[in-house]
């Protein structure tokens, strides 16, 4: 029952959507729908002249978009990664606030057969869209040791990566791996536990999930396309979950902000013109939400708002 609780707790909810500082006739896009949490807040908020427009990749989180939103003349919805916000028509108009809620969904961790936990033994998937695209087990099993111990490093920032690597490749042509209790009983072997309180595996599984989907690229692909339609004075709303999600918002913010840092080594650099200003400093789950839902613990939600053009 705890677990069934968990589930539906959208992350930071009250923050986020204030971020987006929701107008009754104004025009937002959550381009990470999930399973609504946040679009419920943004909808509350909107009069009959407003517009929320949805998307995600994941197919089971649009049916739950259309089993609830697909009658009300004031939602449209979209299969399909937030990095292409910009190419669907419906936000040709301009937008008055984007929020994303990056990263893997709870109901994403709590099907096992999604292959995203090492807490349950379910195939070895992690893609986030099932209808396309790579799983984590046909990675593993023409990957080389280099480029499985780039993965982990680079997008899970796993120390042990080049053992776990080597071990993958050592055991995969007696046994492929096809489920997620083979990877997680063998990250446990290799790294043993090290750090209490954290499963050896979970940084193994995050950088695969990351690779698998595409996450940065699409991450740093998204915020471009959501400048790109947010009108002057729209806001981007952002809640990240760890620290490579958190450094590229973080500075996607900065630069387009018109902020420099120059090298003490290097010649001077020349501020780009600023298109964004952020919206107060980084903000963290209370205390009060932590206790409610564990999951929170590493949430960031960051906010930003554009900026008018000079001269216009």
């Amino acid at each position: 029952m705890a677990e069934q609780v968990l589930r539906h707790i959208p992350v930071m909810l009250g923050e986020a959507v204030e971020g987006l500082s929701v107008r009754s006739d104004g025009r937002y896009l959550d381009g990470t729908f999930g399973r609504g949490g946040h679009a419920r807040a943004v909808l509350s908020r909107l009069g009959p002249d407003g517009r929320l427009l949805l998307m995600d990749r994941d197919p089971q989180a649009i049916a739950a978009a259309q089993a609830e939103f697909a009658a009300d003349p004031r939602v449209s919805i979209r299969h399909a990664n937030f990095s292409s916000l910009a190419e669907w028509d419906e936000t040709a108009a301009g937008l008055d606030g984007v929020l994303l809620d990056l990263g893997v969904s709870s109901p994403q961790l709590d099907e096992a057969a999604r292959g995203f936990s090492f807490m349950a033994d379910a195939p070895l998937d992690m893609r986030m869209d099932t209808s396309r695209g790579e799983s984590a087990a046909e990675f593993l099993a023409h990957a080389s040791e280099r480029e499985i111990m780039d993965v982990l490093w680079n997008f899970g920032e796993e120390r042990h990566g080049r053992r776990i690597a080597r071990a993958i490749v050592a055991d995969r042509d007696a046994t492929p791996f096809t489920r997620t209790g083979q990877l997680a009983a063998l990250c446990e072997r290799v790294v043993g536990r090290r750090e209490p309180g954290k499963h050896p595996a979970t940084r193994t599984f995050q950088a695969l999930r990351i690779r698998v989907n595409g996450e940065l690229d699409a991450l740093h692909d998204g915020l471009d396309a959501a400048l790109s339609r947010l009108n002057p004075g729209g806001r981007l709303s952002v809640i990240s979950f760890h620290s490579l999600e958190d450094r590229a918002v973080k500075q996607f913010i900065r630069d387009q902000s018109g902020r420099v840092q120059n090298s003490r080594r290097g010649p001077p650099v020349q501020a780009a013109p600023a298109h964004l200003k952020a919206v107060g400093k980084a903000q963290f789950p209370s205390a009060d939400e932590l206790s409610a839902n564990p999951r929170s613990r590493s949430a960031v939600l960051r906010v930003a708002e554009k900026l008018a053009e000079e001269g216009a």
